[in-house]
């Protein structure tokens, strides 16, 4: 599903007498299809900027990451975007809702750039947003929505055009702890539905044990990686 090889992120000096900051080095890395993975580590270990690598958000300096098969770091921008706004679903630690616009009509947005039509599109928006517990909020814009409830949002527009791989960074940094679970295991269901593979990077140990693989970051690195169950086998709610 998703191959990482020779991925190095670099960025320049901070003046003409320093050094390249490399952020990120991963020689190698596979994450298979309906697989179910949590990236631990410290703030500042690199787990942002692998999620918005394997994301086409930002370009690695060298390396490639295939996609079914497919290297993204080939790809023009407007192939990058085709590809994420089809294949990849993304969960940012920074909302990115559109101001002015409802909870509705931002989950219906990307579904217009993936192609599906009006009432499909609305149909659709709005049995995720219920998903998520929001079927009384969803006309609501995000100034007059709480930051739990803004990411609950985002969570559903990731999740409405059904993603073969999805992508969240901190996804329940803004939830409290039943909410939290609630999300985390939203998306593991989901992604089972779909046969879809989850990347999470988080920083609750709270939440790991939810996951079937446990892949730890530091100072741009992978130090460990730990299989705890087979992909689609089911999860045991250590959590609660």
């Amino acid at each position: 599903m998703l191959e990482v090889h020779g991925l190095v992120k670099t960025y320049p000096p901070a003046s003409r007498a320093g050094n390249p900051v490399t952020a990120l080095m991963i020689d190698s890395w596979i994450v298979r299809r309906e697989e179910r993975v949590a990236l631990a580590g410290p703030s500042g270990s690199g787990k942002s900027t692998l999620l918005n690598l394997i994301a086409g958000l930002i370009r690695p300096t060298s390396g490639s990451i295939r996609l079914g098969g497919v290297d993204l770091t080939r790809l023009g921008e407007k192939e990058r975007d085709a590809i994420r706004t089809r294949q990849i679903g993304i969960v940012l630690q920074s909302f990115h809702l559109l101001p002015g616009f409802t909870a509705l009509e931002n989950v219906m947005l990307p579904l217009a750039f993936a192609g599906i039509k009006g009432r499909e599109r609305e149909k659709r928006a709005r049995r995720w947003l219920e998903r998520v517990g929001l079927g009384e909020r969803m006309h609501h814009q995000p100034h007059q929505l709480s930051n739990g409830e803004q990411q609950r949002v985002a969570v559903a527009r990731a999740l409405a055009h059904e993603p073969g791989l999805l992508l969240a960074d901190e996804p329940t940094a803004s939830l409290d702890e039943p909410n939290a679970l609630h999300i985390v295991r939203l998306l593991m269901d989901v992604c089972m539905e779909q046969r879809a593979s989850l990347i999470v990077s988080t920083h609750d140990s709270r939440l790991l044990s939810l996951f079937g693989r446990i892949v730890r970051l530091s100072d741009g690195r992978l130090v460990s990686d730990e299989t705890v169950r087979k992909p689609g086998e089911a999860v045991c709610d250590a959590a609660g």
